[in-house]
């Protein structure tokens, strides 16, 4: 159920921002896309898959370089910071999957 409140909230969110850009002021409506795709991310993606677990990362990865959550007042510049760690931390692991995944197939 919660996937679905969410998945309705980006939709919704999506269409406003595209029909009306400036209809709510201070990027409010990208910075909620992020937290929603965040939120979506930790509540429909199970750990143990990894095709959806490099999805993750790349999601996380994209959401740390457009630098949304900085326009936050205060606090933007920190939860931009942590989204680049938490990214970075993403990305070597995704390393460390390829190099496996790869490495058993290799195997046979």
């Amino acid at each position: 159920m919660a996937t679905r409140v969410i998945i309705g909230l980006i939709l919704l969110s999506a269409i406003v921002l595209a029909v009306a850009p400036d209809a709510i002021p201070g990027n409010a409506l990208s910075i909620l896309l992020v937290l929603l795709g965040l939120a979506y991310a930790y509540v429909a993606i199970d750990a143990e898959d990894a095709t959806a677990y490099l999805v993750v990362a790349v999601a996380v990865g994209a959401a740390a370089d457009s630098d949304v959550l900085n326009t936050i007042p205060a606090i933007g510049m920190y939860l931009d910071g942590i989204l680049g760690g938490l990214s970075t931390a993403l990305y070597a692991s995704v390393a460390t999957i390829a190099a496996i995944r790869l490495t058993n197939r290799l195997k046979g």
